[in-house]
């Protein structure tokens, strides 16, 4: 058992993973407002998936874990929780965002390291009408499957993406900044009811 204590006493600190690589995502840009908008003790380590190869098993045997993978397995053991920010292709999962995780659970010994009983919260942003529940539903199983702690707080979808961001990706809808603020303090409340004391 390895204990798992908060990196900054009294500051929640939540490492923020986009799931999408595209310059000007919408889903890296929901991150950049929740670093904005936690507050006070509160701090958002905001990352992407730039660097992550497609998972090989045979890469794998012969090489080990790419350094670019030790070293996001790093950043979210130095964090006291996950959020993720997802879009949503063809009604589901990004695959980068799924590459990324089968490679965050190898070796098979590291996917309790990482994830059991890690707070997680799942949030999105697509430029559809129906925001990314789809993608966020198809998560569920994945994130039940590595033994997370998902908070059953409110969801956050964020539709029409293309009208609540501008060309520089700053948030301009005030009534989304409001929920997303809301709901970033309502994650850390979770984590701090219920922080990691321990993992397998």
């Amino acid at each position: 058992m390895t204990a798992i204590a908060s990196p900054v006493p009294g500051k929640i600190r939540i490492l923020g993973l986009s799931g999408s690589l595209r310059r000007q995502s919408f889903n890296t840009a929901l991150l950049l407002a929740a670093q904005s908008l936690g507050g006070d003790g509160i701090e958002i380590d905001r990352v992407t998936l730039h660097g992550i190869p497609l998972y090989d098993g045979d890469f794998e045997q012969e090489f080990g874990i790419p350094k670019s993978v030790e070293d996001l397995k790093a950043r979210i053991m130095a964090c006291d929780a996950l959020l993720i920010a997802t879009p949503e292709y063809n009604n589901s999962m990004p695959g980068v965002l799924k590459n990324a995780i089968d490679w965050l659970s190898r070796p098979p010994g590291d996917a309790s390291r990482i994830f059991n009983n890690r707070p997680l919260a799942v949030i999105g942003a697509s430029p559809s009408g129906f925001g990314t529940v789809l993608s966020q539903n198809a998560w569920l199983p994945v994130f039940r499957t590595l033994g997370c702690r998902q908070w059953a707080g409110d969801r956050l979808m964020v539709a029409r993406a293309d009208r609540i961001f501008d060309e520089s990706g700053e948030m301009t809808d005030p009534k989304v900044r409001e929920q997303l603020g809301e709901f970033v303090k309502g994650f850390a409340n979770f984590v701090r009811a219920s922080p990691v004391s321990a993992h397998a």
